[in-house]
C-alpha cells in the first residue's frame, strides 16, 4: 500500500499513512522518548474492522524497538480485552510498571434486553414508544456528536421509535429487567517502560530518559492550602527542607501540589465523587487514630502530638481534589476541519492527553510516537505541550483528518504549515 509522508519544516510533526508494521521498521532505533497511543480494544465497536482484535506482541516488539531504554509508554484498553493488551506488552519485552484509571461519569450502557429479545424471539411485537433523538453534542464518553445513521434519521424526523417496556409473553414478564452489561465508567491504561539501561541515574545520563515527571504534574492544592512535607531531623525535632519548624509548611516542592495519582477522572466523574464525600477537611487538622493509643515521645521525640498531625492546613472540598480532572472534549473534535465532521468514534479529550504528555516528558521535551493515530488527538496534545510528534494511520480517511487538524494546532503555534512527499 502506497504510503504518505507529511513533516512540517519546523520538525515537530512527522505522520505516516500506513500500518506501523511497515512505518515503524524505518524509524531509528532508540529514537522515541514516549508512546502514548489507543490502539484497538478488540470489541468490534460499532462494526469497525479497526477494531477487530487486539495489537499483538508483534506490534509492540516494533514499538519497543524504536523506544529509547527508559521511555514510557501509556496505552488505552477496553475493560473486557484489557489483559490481552498488557500481556502482549510485557511478552514483546518492555516492563509493566503500573495501571492508570481513566473514569468518566458520560458513558452508557451498551447492554442486551434480555426480556425484549425474548419477546422478539416468541415473534410478539411490543407496543412502541418513541423518544427524542439524541442530541448533537451527546453520545460518546467525551461528550462528541453521535454520528451514526439511525441518529441522523431520528434527528430529521424528531424521534426515535423503539419497543416499549412493557413485556408481552409470561417468560419475558420473568426476565424483565435484565441486562447484559454494566455501563462503562472507566479506561484502564497500561503504563509500560522499555528496561533501563544501567541505573535509572546512568540512563537518565546516557539517554535522557528516565522515570517519569512528577513534580511537573502535580495536582493543584484547594486555594490557600499548604502541604507542608518534613524531612529533616534537627535540634528542636523534626524541621522542613527551608529549615523552619514543622508548623512552618514552607517546602516549595510539596506546596505545588499533591503527587499525581493512578487514577484521573473527568469532570462529570469528579462532581459524582464530590456528592458522595461532601466537603471534606485536610487531614492536616486531625490526630491520627493510632497516636492516641500510643506513646508519641517514642516515635515522634521532641515534638508535641498536635505538631506531628499539621501536615495539611486549610485544605478543603471534595475528594475530586486528590486527583487529575481532565475537561470533557466538546468542540476541540472539529476544530482545523473547515466544517467537515471528525467522525472518529473513540476521540479522547486533548486535555487528558496534554496531561499524559507532560507527565512522560523528559526535561528535554522529547518525541512523542502514536503508532495507531486515530483522529491525532495525542499529536495536538504532544505539540501543544511543546513536543515533537510521530504518529501512524492505516486509515486513509483519518489520516486526512488528523493532518488537518495537526496543520491547524501548528498554525494557531504559529509553526510551519505542512509539505508533502510520496513515499513507497
Amino acid at each position: 500500500m502506497t504510503k504518505q509522508k507529511w513533516t512540517s519544516d519546523c520538525g515537530r510533526a512527522t505522520l505516516y499513512c500506513g500500518d506501523c508494521l511497515d512505518v515503524m521498521p524505518t524509524l531509528d532505533s532508540d529514537s522515541i522518548d514516549s508512546v502514548i497511543s489507543d490502539p484497538p480494544y478488540g470489541l468490534k465497536f460499532m462494526g469497525k474492522k479497526w477494531d477487530h482484535c487486539v495489537p499483538s506482541s508483534e506490534f509492540w516488539e516494533a514499538t519497543r524497538r524504536v523506544m529509547k531504554p527508559g521511555a514510557i509508554l501509556l496505552a488505552f484498553g477496553g475493560t473486557r480485552t484489557f489483559h490481552r493488551l498488557t500481556c502482549a506488552i510485557e511478552d514483546a519485552g518492555l516492563e509493566i510498571r503500573d495501571c492508570l484509571m481513566w473514569i468518566y461519569g458520560s458513558g452508557f450502557p451498551k447492554s442486551h434486553d434480555i426480556s425484549k429479545a425474548i419477546d422478539k424471539a416468541a415473534g410478539v411485537e411490543r407496543e412502541k414508544v418513541r423518544l427524542r433523538p439524541r442530541p448533537v453534542t451527546c453520545g460518546t464518553m467525551n461528550g462528541s456528536s453521535d454520528s451514526r445513521p439511525w441518529i441522523e434519521e431520528s434527528r430529521k424526523v424528531g424521534y426515535h421509535e423503539v419497543d416499549g417496556p412493557i413485556p408481552k409473553t409470561d417468560a419475558a414478564k420473568q426476565w424483565s429487567g435484565w441486562g447484559t452489561a454494566l455501563k462503562s465508567a472507566f479506561e484502564p491504561i497500561t503504563l509500560a517502560m522499555k528496561p533501563i539501561d544501567g541505573t535509572f541515574a546512568a540512563n537518565a545520563l546516557k539517554h535522557g530518559v528516565a522515570g517519569l515527571n512528577i513534580d511537573g504534574s502535580r495536582i493543584p492544592l484547594s486555594d490557600g492550602a499548604i502541604l507542608g512535607r518534613r524531612n529533616k531531623i534537627g535540634d528542636n525535632g523534626w524541621k522542613n527542607s527551608s529549615g523552619g519548624d514543622s508548623r512552618a509548611m514552607s517546602d516549595p516542592i510539596a506546596a505545588s501540589g499533591r503527587w499525581p495519582a493512578n487514577v484521573i477522572l473527568d469532570e462529570d466523574a469528579a462532581a459524582q465523587l464530590d456528592a458522595q464525600s461532601g466537603d471534606l477537611h485536610g487531614a492536616g487538622n486531625k490526630i491520627p487514630s493510632f497516636c492516641t493509643k500510643i506513646n508519641p515521645n517514642r516515635i515522634f521525640p521532641k515534638i508535641g502530638l498536635g505538631d506531628v498531625s499539621k501536615r495539611i492546613k486549610n485544605d478543603s472540598g471534595g475528594a475530586h481534589r486528590f486527583f487529575y480532572v481532565a475537561k470533557a472534549c466538546r468542540s476541540e473534535r472539529n476544530a482545523g476541519l473547515d466544517g467537515r465532521e471528525n467522525h472518529h468514534p473513540t476521540c479522547k479529550p486533548i486535555k487528558l492527553l496534554r496531561y499524559l504528555c507532560n507527565l512522560t516528558r523528559t526535561p528535554f521535551g522529547g518525541i512523542v510516537l502514536d503508532p495507531f493515530m486515530g483522529s491525532g488527538s495525542t499529536g495536538i496534545a504532544a505539540i501543544q505541550e511543546g513536543r515533537a510528534f510521530i504518529g501512524i494511520e492505516k486509515e486513509p480517511a483519518y489520516f486526512e483528518i488528523t493532518k488537518r487538524r495537526i496543520q491547524y494546532t501548528l498554525a494557531e503555534s504559529d509553526a510551519d504549515m505542512f509539505t508533502n512527499q510520496e513515499i513507497g
